[in-house]
């Protein structure tokens, strides 16, 4: 029955986000929540390690959450359910997009679509700082801890890296890695 609720709940989500693995991860975090499979820290732990492991995000974190609930095969049904819409949804748009593509109702669909893809993006943001920011709550004791601000200037630096000065994404990843390692062994954090 766990391996259905997997499938079933990776299909869901997998059918019904648009734009990409982080447009999921709210949809994730509520299905993680209701079926009490782990902590909201948990999975901001493993959103950090999809991010920075290769292949595709949604991917790398069905297949955790699916291997945290059910093993092995947990894993198999959950990263099966999380690809299988968009596959078939693929194989369907590419058989009849360009007939449709200059049809006024399917560009005021994709319009629709950019925009609630930014808002789920920018949700996603807010509530992974949260959570890595203000694990107890919003007070004013969390500015003046120094993981906040080796986290804001770490965070302000890769951002200026990564708009400024063009620096490929896997740098940035690899270089806050670093950081990260390097701070919490001289106890900066």
């Amino acid at each position: 029955m766990t391996y259905l609720i997997l499938f079933l709940e990776f299909f869901k989500i997998g059918a019904f986000t648009f734009g990409g693995g982080y447009a999921m991860i709210p949809f994730i975090q509520e299905t993680v929540a209701k079926h009490n499979w782990m902590t909201t820290a948990e999975l901001v732990d493993f959103i950090a390690v999809s991010e920075s492991t290769p292949g595709a995000f949604a991917v790398n974190i069905s297949t955790y959450v699916g291997s945290q609930v059910g093993g092995f095969f947990g894993a198999v049904c959950a990263t099966t359910g999380v690809v299988l819409p968009a596959f078939l949804i693929i194989l369907i748009i590419a058989k009849i997009y360009d007939k449709f593509k200059n049809s006024k109702t399917v560009k005021g669909a994709m319009f629709g679509l950019k925009s609630v893809v930014v808002g789920l993006i920018a949700a996603t943001v807010i509530s992974i700082a949260t959570e890595v920011f203000f694990v107890n709550g919003f007070t004013a004791s969390v500015f003046t801890t120094s993981s906040f601000w080796f986290s804001l200037v770490v965070f302000a630096i890769m951002l200026f890296l990564l708009l400024y000065k063009k620096l490929s994404p896997v740098i940035i990843v690899v270089l806050s890695a670093t950081l990260g390692i390097v701070a919490g062994y001289t106890g900066i954090i």
